[in-house]
């Protein structure tokens, strides 16, 4: 059993600039959500911060 933490990995995809489609989970499964809300999160910061920055 592993303690995958879905919104953690999306989290951690964005901030190494993996695109939103390479989503690993099932399209429509809670972990396919959590994955896209962590991902969300993250690129939305990063992009706030870059349109800020410019």
């Amino acid at each position: 059993m592993t303690d995958r933490d879905p919104f953690a990995e999306g989290e951690r995809a964005a901030r190494e600039t993996i695109p939103a489609e390479a989503n690993p989970y099932q399209n429509g499964s809670d972990e396919h959500a959590l994955w896209a809300a962590g991902h969300e999160k993250v690129a939305g910061a990063i992009e706030a911060s870059e349109s800020e920055g410019s």
